[in-house]
């Protein structure tokens, strides 16, 4: 609410801002996790070597893999980082949106007990603009009132996921890891898009735009991963004219 008194009583906006602070704050977190998952993926015919050198025994297995691991530096529970901290931080502003946004009366009474009272200028500004770019932000899209753009939103989330995780992806021959990338490229932006259509638009518009900046943030340690994946041309050989006297040499 303090954000939103100093950036022009627009809700949306400040929705903007947060994302950019907390994008910057979770950037040394964020480029670890691209790092390591870079590594992974360079490892990925090691441990194929690995699987085929202990094809029943699992357990050496995964004592090899995790020595191949220590050895390259790479944690593989370092690749979870972001992905977990940010649902707190969605938690967190779907709270901060319902109260900060309420949609009845009592809850607009109930909003002055989450205002600190040393903190004059957050009261002057209650009840605070919920319309943004034609979208009500406190309203999910699948309410009534919600704003056509809001009803679009739910896609454009899903869609910035599935870019943000195919950029992320790197190219194996491991069937495993194939099979588990495919289902992380598609469950997950079905399952943050579900989310997006069930709340309100102002936490999808925050994940859409965090999606965004991550995959610029993303793009000079990973490139365009997956999503274009890159096509080796085979050049024609040279000719070669023989000599018939050098042919012996040759």
């Amino acid at each position: 609410v303090l954000m939103y008194a100093f950036l022009g009583h627009n809700f949306g906006i400040t929705i903007l801002a947060f994302t950019v602070i907390v994008r910057v704050a979770t950037m040394p977190l964020t480029l670890r996790q691209m790092r390591q998952t870079r590594a992974m993926s360079s490892l990925q015919s090691q441990i194929q070597e690995i699987k085929k050198r202990y094809p029943n025994d699992r357990q050496k297995q995964s004592a090899e893999q995790m020595r191949l691991f220590r050895e390259n530096g790479v944690n593989p529970i370092g690749c979870l980082g972001p992905m977990l901290i940010q649902f707190p931080i969605w938690i967190g502003l779907y709270q901060s949106i319902i109260r900060a946004l309420p949609t009845t009366p009592e809850n607009l009474m109930e909003l002055s007990q989450f205002l600190y009272a040393w903190l004059p200028a957050v009261h002057r500004v209650v009840p605070l603009n919920s319309n943004f770019i034609g979208m009500n932000l406190s309203l999910p899209p699948s309410a009534p009132g919600a704003g056509m753009i809001a009803i679009m939103l739910p896609v454009f989330v899903a869609a910035s996921m599935w870019f943000m995780q195919k950029m992320m992806t790197f190219p194996t021959t491991d069937p495993t890891a194939q099979r588990t990338n495919q289902t992380m490229l598609w469950m997950m932006p079905l399952f943050i898009g579900f989310i997006s259509f069930q709340f309100p638009s102002g936490l999808g518009l925050y994940i859409f735009v965090s999606n965004l900046i991550g995959m610029v943030i993303q793009f000079p340690v990973t490139g365009w991963g997956s999503l274009i994946p890159n096509k080796t041309v085979q050049r024609p050989s040279p000719k070669v004219t023989v000599n018939p006297s050098d042919e012996e040499g040759e």
